[in-house]
């Protein structure tokens, strides 16, 4: 790329938006490792309790597996984050009532409740403003969010 191509993209109003996005990401990496810090764990915890609570809420059991793969943990590194959620009364262990082989993991209420009155004055304000939103409004920003999402996710090798 050309110096002079690079300064323009610098002052590109659309480069604005993602510099936006950028700092609302590293802000709420902030919060998290506040929060981390706050209640004796680390940010991989956090992240793991955010994956459990997303799988919990579209449905997905949730396995050691699964939460490896989406923190990018070899085994030994997911078994250590879940010991400690476990040791920490965050998460549990279950057994899979369909095929008692396998093992989920069932994250406590006592998680969902640390994490509501830490995060919980945060989301409410950041969605009090979704309602003065008209309905293409909130379409074009959930499209924005995920393909912003997409882009990420597809870099991962």
């Amino acid at each position: 790329m050309t110096a002079a191509r690079s300064r323009r993209k610098h002052h590109d109003p659309d480069l604005e938006i993602f510099h936006l996005l950028r700092a609302v990401a590293v802000e709420y990496g902030l919060r998290q490792a506040a929060f981390a810090a706050e209640h004796g764990m680390h940010v991989t915890e956090v992240r793991a309790l955010i994956r459990l609570l997303d799988a919990e809420r579209a449905g997905v059991d949730a396995t050691a597996g699964f939460l490896g793969a989406g923190l990018g943990l070899n085994s030994a590194g997911t078994t250590a984050v879940i010991d400690r959620l476990e040791r920490l009364g965050l998460v549990s262990r279950v057994r899979d009532v369909h095929d008692r082989r396998r093992v989920l993991l069932k994250v406590e209420d006592r998680a969902k409740d640390l994490g509501w009155s830490y995060f919980g004055p945060l989301i409410d304000k950041t969605v009090a403003v979704l309602p003065g939103f008209d309905e293409r409004e909130t379409a074009a920003v959930r499209l924005f969010l995920q393909t912003a999402l997409d882009a990420l996710t597809s870099q991962q090798t």
